[in-house]
Formats: structure tokens, C-alpha cells, sequence
């Protein structure tokens, strides 16, 4: 099974910073962004290799997740063997790239990679959002099995004056994780989904699930996009795509918390991303600490 990273954005909300440097490696402490995604992306059981929707512009991604011998050798001559040893898990990851050069969506990028998934249900994560602990996607791929393979998305509640920002599921409560007993829109709570509505006004919105970010997709998303016709933006729609499957298989979603997770899709969401890493990571926080004192982890957190 192999599990898909959109990386084919120009990063504009971060310029002029990713101008030269793509936003997928800005470094949330000392790994970028991208490697958070892919360590999540491998974690679930049958996860054997992720593919990089990239584009021809930013080759420095591919850079990053390739072997650099002399690079490692050097470091290990300088008495850095730790930080070698660092580089070289990086670069060993089981990564591959497929390219998309021109913007036409999020279900025009998933596409590109539809040879590399053998058939097989797949999974995508959107690079602007990584889950430290690495267990949204472990709980989704729970679901899918409880559920004879069916799709599975996650979804977290919004409150209602903000559904129109988001898409937002329809559907019903049908269960809820092992060990839990969630309902409704609590956290741990399963959803049959049966339909998605694209920002609707909060008098029409069937629910106030929005996707997170996360999809575990049946093989035949990838026929259906093939013929997927533009959408919203002129763009092909990965959720248009969704919306044709529902006619022919189930589809489930699991509601998390987001608060699980950590968003770098803006400046201020990344630097704040930052300093959570920092104040939950013993060893930086007590560098931190050092540097700057209680007042200083105070400001921080």
C-alpha cells in the first residue's frame, strides 16, 4: 500500500522565504515539514513506500530524500556521526516522486501517482498538517477494516458559523473506535458518509464535519478522476471524485480531534507549530529553558 503527498504548490503564503526554498522543507526544529508527513504517512501497517506529488521547480525536495554519501562521509570525519546517522534515515526513507507542473487541483495531483499504487486503496495526506504521535491514520486504516475496505476520512467538528469555509460531510453516526463510546461528533465517533457538500451556508450544512486532511481511498478514485471534469477554480476536485464513489461503494469517516495535529500552512500557524514541538520535546525544552528562562517557556507556551 503506498500513501500520497501533494508537494506541487508554490508556497505563496511563504514568500519570500520559499522563493529558493520550497515550503515543504521550512524545519519544524530540525526536520522539515515534508519528513513529519512521510514518517506519519508509514506508519499504518501495510504502508510500504510514499509518493511525492512534486513539481520540476522544486527539485530540492527529491534532494532531501536522496542518499548523499559525501555529505554523510564528511560529517562522520568532523566527529558528527549522530547527525550522520540523522541525515541518512532522511535519505533512506522509501520515497518516490511523480511530478505535477501545471495547478489544476487536489484531485488532478492525487492522479499523477495512479500508476505507483498497484491497484491497492491508498492513502493521502495533505502536507500542510503532520500528526506528531503518527496514530490518525493507524485509526483510519482500524476503520477500514471494520468496514469490509470501505474508504475512510477524517473529519473534525467546526463550529457552526464557520461551515462555509469547509467541506463538510453528510451522513450518520454508525459506531465508534474499539474502546470508546463516542457519538455524534465526539472524537472516536464513525460515520457512514452520504454525501459532501462543498461550504455550504450553516441552515443547509448536514453536519459540522469538515475533512481534516487525511483520506484512505478505494484504488477506483483513481479511475474516476481519470475522467473527472473540472469543478470549483476550474480545477479537478479530489471531493467531486469522492462524491461520484459514494454512488457505487461506502465510505466512512472518523472524527479526530485537530488539535492532534500540527498545521504549517501559514507563516503564523508554522511558528506556532514550532513552539509546541519545542515546549513537548523534554530536550528542547530544557535547551530552551536554559537560553531563555521560565519567563521566556512562559511567553512561549
Amino acid at each position: 500500500m503506498k500513501a500520497i503527498i501533494p508537494a506541487a504548490g508554490l508556497g505563496t503564503r511563504f514568500l519570500p522565504a520559499t522563493k529558493c526554498s520550497p515550503k515543504e522543507l521550512l524545519p519544524v526544529i530540525d526536520k522539515p515539514v515534508i519528513q513529519y508527513v512521510v514518517e506519519e504517512a508509514l506508519e499504518p501497517d501495510g504502508v510500504d513506500g510514499v509518493v511525492i506529488v512534486n513539481s520540476h521547480e522544486k527539485p530540492q525536495i527529491e534532494q532531501y530524500f536522496s542518499v548523499d554519501e559525501d555529505f554523510e562521509s564528511m560529517l562522520r570525519e568532523r566527529g558528527k556521526s549522530a547527525e550522520a546517522d540523522r541525515v541518512h534515515a532522511a535519505s533512506a526513507l522509501p520515497v518516490s516522486f511523480v511530478y505535477q507542473d501545471v495547478a489544476r487541483g487536489l484531485g488532478h495531483a492525487v492522479l499523477q501517482a495512479a500508476e505507483k499504487i498497484d491497484g491497492e486503496p491508498f492513502f493521502v495526506l495533505l502536507g500542510d498538517y503532520f500528526v506528531p504521535g503518527r496514530q490518525m491514520c493507524v485509526r483510519m486504516a482500524e476503520v477500514s477494516r471494520e468496514h469490509g475496505g470501505a474508504s475512510v476520512i477524517a473529519v473534525a467538528p467546526v463550529p457552526a458559523d464557520q461551515v462555509s469555509r469547509y467541506g463538510i460531510i453528510a451522513g450518520e453516526c454508525v459506531g465508534c473506535l474499539p474502546g470508546t463510546d463516542a457519538t455524534g461528533e465526539q472524537e472516536g465517533a464513525v460515520w457512514k458518509v452520504t454525501g459532501l457538500v462543498e461550504k455550504p451556508r450553516p441552515e443547509d450544512a448536514p453536519s459540522h464535519l469538515f475533512i481534516v486532511g487525511r483520506y484512505l481511498l478505494s484504488p477506483r478514485i483513481m479511475e474516476l478522476l481519470a475522467t473527472q471534469g473540472p469543478g470549483a477554480g476550474g480545477e479537478i476536485q479530489l471531493t467531486d471524485a469522492m462524491e461520484r464513489l459514494l454512488a457505487e461503494e461506502e465510505m466512512y469517516a472518523l472524527v479526530v480531534d485537530p488539535a492532534e495535529g500540527c498545521d504549517t500552512g501559514t507563516p503564523a500557524a508554522w511558528a506556532a507549530t514550532n513552539a509546541r514541538m519545542v515546549l513537548e520535546d523534554p530536550g528542547q525544552r530544557e535547551a530552551f529553558l536554559e537560553a531563555f528562562g521560565e519567563e521566556g517557556v512562559a511567553r512561549l507556551g
